[in-house]
Formats: C-alpha cells, sequence, structure tokens
C-alpha cells in the first residue's frame, strides 16, 4: 500500500537525513559512525559518492573519533574549546550526512537541500547546547558540564538509532528538539545575560582616590 505513495523512498531518506543530522547537532562522530556502521552492515544503502563511509577504514576511524569526542567533553578547558568548533562542525557533518541518504538525486538540490535541513537542524541544535553549556559554566563554575556532555551523548545516541529504525518518529522528534532549542535557547540566553549583568561592579573613584592621596 504504501508502495504507491509518490516519491516515498525519498521522503524516508529525508526522515533518515533529518534525524541523523538532529544527532550530529549532538554530537558530531557519533551519528557518523552509526551511519557507517550500519552501511558497512548492509543495513541501508549508500550515496555512490559516499561509498567510503561504508568501508571498514572509515568504521575504525569514526569509531574512534566518537570515543575521543565523548570522552574529551568530561575534560574542562576542552569543552569549551570544542564548543567553539561545534557549530561549524556540526553544520558541515549534518549536511554531508543528509547526503549520504539519498543514493539518485543531482548534485546542486542534494547539496542545497542537504545544507538547509541537514546543516540548519544540526546547527539550530548544536548552537542551543552550546549555550546552555556555556550558561552551566556561569552559572556553576563548570560542575554542571559533565551533566549536560551526558544528555548530549545520550541524545545524539538515541537520534541515531531513531533515525535508521523508526525514521519518521526521528524526524518528529528532530523538529520539536529544534522548536525547544530556539525557544529555551532565548530564555536560557537571556537569563545568562541578566546574570550577568547583576554581578557586582568593581569600579574604582579616581577622584575620591586623588583627594585621599592629597590629604
Amino acid at each position: 500500500m504504501l508502495d504507491h505513495i509518490p516519491y516515498l523512498p525519498y521522503i524516508l531518506s529525508a526522515f533518515i537525513g533529518i534525524g541523523l543530522a538532529a544527532a550530529t547537532g549532538f554530537r558530531v562522530f557519533l551519528p557518523m559512525f552509526a551511519v557507517s556502521l550500519a552501511s558497512y552492515l548492509g543495513w541501508i544503502p549508500m550515496n555512490e559518492n559516499f561509498e567510503w563511509l561504508s568501508g571498514l577504514p572509515a568504521l575504525i576511524t569514526t569509531g574512534i573519533a566518537t570515543a575521543v569526542e565523548i570522552l574529551a567533553y568530561y575534560i574542562p578547558f576542552v569543552d569549551h574549546l570544542l564548543d567553539t568548533l561545534s557549530v561549524p562542525l556540526a553544520t558541515i557533518a549534518g549536511s554531508v550526512i543528509f547526503a549520504t541518504q539519498f543514493t539518485d538525486i543531482g548534485t546542486l538540490p542534494l547539496w542545497a537541500l542537504a545544507l538547509i535541513a541537514g546543516g540548519g537542524t544540526a546547527a539550530t541544535i548544536s548552537s542551543g547546547f552550546a549555550g546552555t553549556r556555556a550558561a552551566s559554566t556561569a552559572t556553576t563554575g563548570g560542575l554542571g558540564n559533565s551533566v549536560v556532555a551526558t544528555t548530549e551523548t545520550a541524545g545524539a545516541g538515541l537520534m541515531s538509532v531513531l533515525a535508521l529504525a523508526a525514521p519518521v518518529i526521528a524526524a518528529i522528534v528532530a523538529l520539536i528538539l529544534v522548536i525547544t532549542v530556539w525557544v529555551l535557547g532565548k530564555k536560557i540566553w537571556k537569563k545568562f545575560r541578566n546574570y550577568q549583568s547583576d554581578k557586582p561592579s568593581h569600579t574604582i573613584d579616581v577622584e575620591a582616590v586623588d583627594r585621599k592621596n592629597i590629604e
């Protein structure tokens, strides 16, 4: 019955791509490892331009990169450095991983769609969690960053599995995540700015110091 739905393969590919792109918003390499593993085992087809991702070298490389990335977010200062790079890296990874799901579409429309849908989804989620980590650092001195890191890793794993096993649900969850991050991100950023402005400012009354020195 579903076979009669026009462009169904493209729709499902888009759902899978959006779900995986959302996962890259949490962690850049974990979704790529999931796609590499799934394609290596023959669970999903792979665009011929990205066949390298289904090979054993890519599987090992993305696996190592995933482990390093996850552990790095638990190291103070390193997590902040990764946050400065997370949004552009997530945008690129989200675009690429979205594009891998389309096997027979023109190059120009493919990358235009991948950048908007895949890159946009990944960038939105990544920037939202980068802002959350900044607020956590400012308000807890970095003590709450491990909680944020664990949440991000769990989110990346869950979205990767959903995208491959239940793409429709993954796309819906991704849409909800984008809306939630957009709304809550604005609130968190507003609270962060208010927190910064409420800090007591240490100013020096130059005239008072001069008068004291004269006396």
